[in-house]
């Protein structure tokens, strides 16, 4: 949870910025999964926040099976970064959300790849911190 909100902290902010939209991609990933059919952009955005919320928590799981393993630190957070990183962007691509991630604009994917770094970093040190 610490990983989730410190990342969505850091997204408020950089949207405040640089005028960029809350990312709809949790919102659609969830409706595909679920056979969910939202009825207008805002219900759609109720889903994101929820599937976001719900992502960042599922991927701590990640991150402490990945300690049990025995990695700490710097190594274990660039571990986790590259398997959340890389099973969203498979999931993306398998449901048809998004094309790979080569194909993305310098402007969708440096926030991705920033937000979810600070995730990892984050998430990392809170597991390190309470074992």
């Amino acid at each position: 949870m610490i990983g989730t909100a410190a990342m969505t902290a850091a997204q408020t902010a950089e949207m405040r910025v640089t005028g960029r939209r809350a990312s709809m991609v949790p919102g659609h990933v969830a409706s595909k999964l679920l056979g969910l059919k939202p009825e207008d952009d805002d219900a759609l955005a109720r889903i994101s926040i929820r599937m976001h919320w719900a992502h960042g928590m599922t991927q701590g799981t990640i991150r402490a099976a990945i300690g049990r393993a025995g990695l700490r630190g710097p190594a274990a957070a660039a571990t986790h970064f590259a398997l959340m990183w890389t099973s969203d962007a498979v999931l993306y691509k398998g449901l048809g959300i998004s094309p790979w991630p080569w194909e993305w604009s310098l402007e969708e994917l440096a926030p991705d790849v920033l937000h979810k770094g600070l995730y990892a970093v984050a998430t990392g040190a809170a597991y390190d911190r309470l074992t």
